[in-house]
């Protein structure tokens, strides 16, 4: 059963996750998540139309947008906080799910939470530009007040969708220069890993919320992206016949063993219940009785910005390596 959650992932991360629609599906991620099957990029943003009047043509997914050359105000309505920061963009407005992460909370702290159905707060923001996905609300009404441009989640991969928000935010040599290094360090890490684990050793990423348990594949955040595309680390086959498709897959705790692989991570919600952890089906999981659980904060792992990566990276080389 698929259950949905205001947009984060985060994915997070929500077929509506990092937006302010409310459901009960686990947070998708941002570019993530964080992404699925990839899809042609868009081309490149016009060059020449900066000099002249201080702004630029992004080809968007829905056409042509005049964008600024270099933008001061930028509000993300949903996954895309952490790519722009990357970029050294600033941000006035972001999603709620951005401002819970504890991540990003200092380098947030003058930004204000907004939403899509909150109008009146975005205008009074005065924005340059606006982010956010394909499924947010008042697009129509957004792009009055300034420039919207949104993507579909998983469309391209989560390292071309940084990409796109470099072109948009015209620092397209930035971003790609930071995806061919984060790529190598992360395949190096894999290599590290899989000589201390072994070739064969499997790993599941699971998390909790709204006492529901889930397991995910490869582009929903959480760190998937680097463990299964840039590491090569091996998926048990339960996870990948049920989650990989879709991204993720509810379960329940009696058959969570079955979806366990020798290495367990555990994107965990400290404030939801947590109590399945003292049962005994929980405890016999090979992985728990072998100390190879490791436990992140769930509202820090959701995204695959290229913030939330590196410290996903870092997350892995301390427990699998330290």
């Amino acid at each position: 059963m698929k259950k949905v959650i205001p947009l984060l992932i985060l994915v997070l991360l929500v077929l509506s996750a990092c937006s302010s629609n409310s459901s009960n599906q686990p947070a998708k991620s941002s570019g993530g998540a964080p992404s699925s099957p990839s899809a042609s990029a868009s081309s490149p943003a016009s060059p020449e139309a900066s000099q002249k009047s201080g702004t630029i043509t992004y080809q968007s997914e829905s056409g042509p947008v005049e964008v600024p050359a270099d933008p001061k105000r930028v509000v993300v309505l949903s996954s895309y906080t952490g790519n722009v920061m990357s970029l050294g963009v600033p941000l006035v407005g972001v999603d709620s799910w951005s401002k819970m992460n504890p991540e990003f909370q200092d380098k947030l702290k003058d930004a204000q939470e907004v939403s899509d159905e909150n109008l009146e707060k975005i205008i009074e923001l005065d924005p340059d530009l606006i982010i956010g996905l394909s499924n947010i609300k008042n697009i129509d009404k957004l792009k009055e007040i300034a420039p919207t441009v949104t993507y579909t989640y998983g469309k391209v991969d989560y390292l071309t969708q940084h990409l796109e928000i470099g072109k948009l935010l015209n620092k397209e040599k930035e971003a790609q220069a930071w995806v061919d290094d984060f790529k190598q360090r992360a395949q190096q890490a894999g290599e590290e890993i899989k000589a201390k684990i072994g070739e064969n050793a499997t790993v599941s990423v699971i998390e909790n919320f709204d006492k529901q348990l889930y397991v995910f594949g490869d582009n929903w955040g959480r760190g998937t992206e680097i463990l299964y595309r840039e590491m090569k680390l091996k998926m048990p086959q339960k996870v990948k016949d049920m989650a990989l498709k879709d991204g993720y897959y509810a379960l329940s705790l009696e058959v969570l063993p079955e979806y366990a692989g020798d290495y367990l991570i555990f994107s965990k919600n400290g404030d939801a219940d947590n109590s399945f952890q003292k049962t005994d089906t929980y405890k016999n999981i090979p992985a728990v009785k072998n100390n190879h659980v490791y436990e992140a904060d769930a509202k820090a792992f959701y995204f695959n910005d290229p913030l939330t990566l590196e410290y996903q990276l870092a997350f892995f080389k301390k427990h699998f390596l330290g």
